[in-house]
């Protein structure tokens, strides 16, 4: 748990593998829905806690995204969870949520209020499967999104298509069994070659035919084009 002296917390930065976990929100708003839907893209199973739900809420629970506990909270509905948000204007029910959380193992999040946080949620960019978080600690999550604005200016979207091939590659070259040392040296030749540019440019012949040059593999020309 944070402790009383905010100066001392040192968060550790960690990427949690929610898929298939039960993920707990506490509140039907705004700040409800967009907590939902970054644990959906995360293959959580998402309950929503509250008598109402805004629009966006009533969407996902119509399509099945979420479960949605029409109620008051109550401690019992933190059975199973491994994690826990409130996210509600209630400080008294903010409250009950992180002590239940506190006293059952569920890490928790209540919106805005740090020092009664197990974790804290960085702001993400996102290009495909590179994901770079941008945290201040919690101090200033306007200037946290700032940088992430910034970065979003110098990642691309080639970005996701660069890291599909590079999966692809990766695949192939370890199948051959080479020693790790081989695998390192192909892995970083292309990494520090002009491939990024090409696919930047639009170039995907060329992409692949530098790839092929330094690793000896050829990758499906379709990867290029998602």
């Amino acid at each position: 748990m944070i402790g009383k002296a905010r100066e001392l917390t040192n968060f550790y930065p960690v990427f949690l593998n929610l898929e298939g976990k039960k993920c707990i929100i506490v509140g039907g708003g705004e700040v409800a829905e967009r907590k939902a839907r970054r644990l959906l893209d995360c293959a959580a199973r998402v309950t929503v806690v509250s008598r109402e739900l805004n629009e966006g809420l009533r969407d996902m629970e119509k399509r099945g995204a979420v479960e949605h506990i029409a109620s008051d909270y109550d401690g019992a509905f933190l059975k199973g969870a491994f994690l826990v948000i409130g996210a509600t204007d209630d400080a008294a029910v903010n409250e009950a949520v992180r002590r239940d959380a506190n006293r059952t193992g569920v890490l928790v999040n209540i919106v805005d209020d740090l020092e009664k946080c197990d974790f804290i949620l960085p702001s993400i960019m996102q290009r495909g499967d590179l994901q770079i978080a941008v945290s201040t600690g919690g101090t200033s999550p306007a200037l946290a999104r700032k940088v992430r604005l910034q970065l979003e200016n110098d990642y691309g979207r080639e970005y996701g298509v660069y890291l599909k091939v590079l999966a692809e590659l990766r695949k192939k070259v370890l199948m051959k069994g080479l020693p790790a040392d081989d695998n390192k040296k192909i892995f970083e030749a292309v990494v520090n070659s002009n491939v990024l540019a090409l696919i930047r440019e639009g170039n995907w012949d060329e992409a692949g035919r530098t790839i092929f040059r330094i690793s000896g593999e050829q990758i499906d020309p379709e990867i290029f084009r998602q």
